[in-house]
């Protein structure tokens, strides 16, 4: 089981809440909506690293949250490119449209960004064990319990396809309570396309979690600071004892 589903539809409810939130008929044309509202996204902010779009639909507005690592690519000079995003929206939906944009603060364990990441720079004709190793020391070093990457195909222009798995501490898939981020994206290189999985765990969560759409993304911002402060005051305690030391050598 751990193996063959995806591990964010498998947790939806335990560790994970919807990317979409609305209810009422149409279901069909609000799902086809959705896709449509995703890719277009996904191809006109190709350039902002987008981690997750949510979605969320009123009567007559629907609110489109967007968390990105880069969100000054997404706003623009004053907020122009907001505005006209809004226009574009408007024109596939037929409905207002609200625009949230959030950071990502933490985008080395974000599975979305680092799955994309080490696509774009297999494109880029970079070696894949260096992208991928890279990638997997970023985000070891910025607090991952453990991240697995699985790349198929023509790997490194070879005859015949084959899959290379690389991966450090520990991803449980089947343990429900680990908060495992899962992504998948496809490098077109010119020997054929390449599929990237990377399965990321961010801990496990003990008791319930808030669900709401942007509850993860502060968590994370808070834990980011938190580590940021302890570093820093870690590196002033060091100079203080080199000083001591010094001075006491001195005497």
């Amino acid at each position: 089981m751990g193996q063959k589903t995806n591990p964010i539809s498998n947790r939806i409810g335990i560790t994970r809440g919807w990317d979409s939130n609305w209810s009422g008929g149409n279901y069909a044309e609000k799902i086809a909506e959705d896709y449509k509202i995703r890719q277009y996204l996904a191809n006109r902010l190709a350039k902002a690293s987008i981690s997750k779009i949510v979605i969320e639909r009123t009567l007559k507005l629907i609110t489109v949250t967007i968390q990105a690592a880069r969100p000054g690519v997404i706003i623009g000079k004053g907020g122009q490119e907001v505005d006209k995003l809004k226009e574009e929206l408007k024109k596939i939906t037929s409905k207002e449209v609200q625009i949230n944009i959030f950071e990502v603060k933490r985008p080395e364990v974000d599975a979305t960004i680092v799955a994309d990441s080490v696509a774009r720079q297999i494109e880029g004709r970079v070696s894949y064990r260096r992208a991928i190793k890279m990638a997997i020391a970023s985000a070891m070093r910025a607090g991952a319990d453990g991240i697995k990457i699985l790349i198929s195909g023509r790997v490194g222009g070879a005859e015949m396809a084959r899959s290379e798995m690389y991966k450090e501490g520990r991803t449980p898939l089947h343990t429900f309570r680990a908060d495992i981020d899962y992504a998948l994206a496809v490098a077109n290189t010119k020997v054929g396309a390449l599929g990237i999985k990377v399965w990321i765990c961010n801990g496990e969560v003990y008791g319930k979690k808030d669900l709401s759409p942007n509850a993860g993304l502060s968590a994370a911002n808070v834990q980011g600071q938190n580590q940021g402060r302890s570093r820093s005051g870690d590196r002033r305690r060091g100079g203080r004892n080199r000083r001591n030391s010094q001075n006491n050598e001195n005497k």
